[in-house]
């Protein structure tokens, strides 16, 4: 049995409810017969696991992704890609932007086509089962994490009633311009936590300022600890990012994909709720 305990009736931000949702979004990685068994452990009795196959010019060729519900929580989660391939893919030019749908700025491309794939069947899971008005939450590290965001931003803007209890993501790469960044915080404000890592390279692609990131960032500095900002400023920022890098002088270099890993997440958040 698994010893991770959700709380069903969670409300609002807090880091016991984080590592929770990136233990969820862990899950994501796992085979279905793992996803089925674990959410059952965790106290959800309805899942439903979704791999779609679409065709971009993305390294991904498919969209995996699970909705699980109890009778007071749903959770949709996103499985994310190996950070090296998302790293490199937008560092090469893939970061290729649209307009967004509903006339809110513009969205990275691949992103909104790796959504549109599955979201028919995530949308009709989540009308299925919130069937008692259960809290609802997204979740997803690297990929997933952009996922997870558009997913929460897509059932709003379609239909302004339905606002996500919360968005948790981790080490999420940044996801649209500046002017649907702002739209998305103005809708969701209070309701996003996007969990960086020291130095993972991921958060900081595609590049500053085409692309933005949503505002409410939740720094995890060098020695593990979680701020609700990068601590001391500019340079107080810099001054961690330069420890982080040095803490493993055999490997330069190597700090940034490390930091992207969903294992150190879990570990800095379960040290920090005991």
């Amino acid at each position: 049995m698994s010893t991770l305990t959700f709380d069903h009736k969670a409300t609002g931000y807090g880091l016991p409810h984080a590592r929770c949702l990136a233990e969820a979004a862990d899950l994501a990685y796992k085979d279905e017969r793992t996803v089925r068994q674990r959410l059952t452990e965790w106290g959800f009795d309805q899942v439903r696991v979704f791999t779609v196959p679409f065709s971009a010019s993305f390294p991904i060729q498919d969209t995996q992704a699970y909705v699980a519900a109890s009778d007071q929580m749903m959770i949709v989660a996103f499985r994310g890609t190996e950070a090296r391939q998302i790293r490199d893919w937008l560092s090469d030019g893939g970061a290729v932007m649209m307009p967004y749908p509903g006339g809110k700025g513009l969205v990275h491309l691949g992103f909104h086509q790796a959504l549109e794939a599955a979201w028919p069947q995530i949308r009709q899971a989540v009308q299925d089962l919130r069937d008692r008005e259960q809290s609802l939450w997204f979740t997803g590290h690297s990929l997933g994490g952009a996922l997870a965001m558009l997913a929460a931003a897509r059932l709003h803007f379609d239909e302004p009633r339905l606002l996500a209890d919360g968005v948790y993501t981790f080490g999420q790469p940044r996801t649209c311009d500046p002017t649907l960044a702002a739209a998305y915080d103005q809708a969701l404000k209070g309701r996003v936590f996007r969990f960086v890592n020291n130095n993972d390279i991921v958060a900081q692609l595609p590049p500053a300022p085409v692309y933005a990131h949503v505002a409410a960032e939740r720094y995890i500095d060098s020695r593990g600890k979680i701020h609700d900002k990068r601590p001391g400023g500019l340079l107080g920022g810099l001054a961690d990012q330069a420890r982080g890098h040095l803490a493993d002088p055999l490997a330069p270099g190597t700090d940034g994909i490390a930091d992207h890993a969903i294992a150190r997440y879990i570990t800095h958040l379960t040290r920090a709720t005991g």
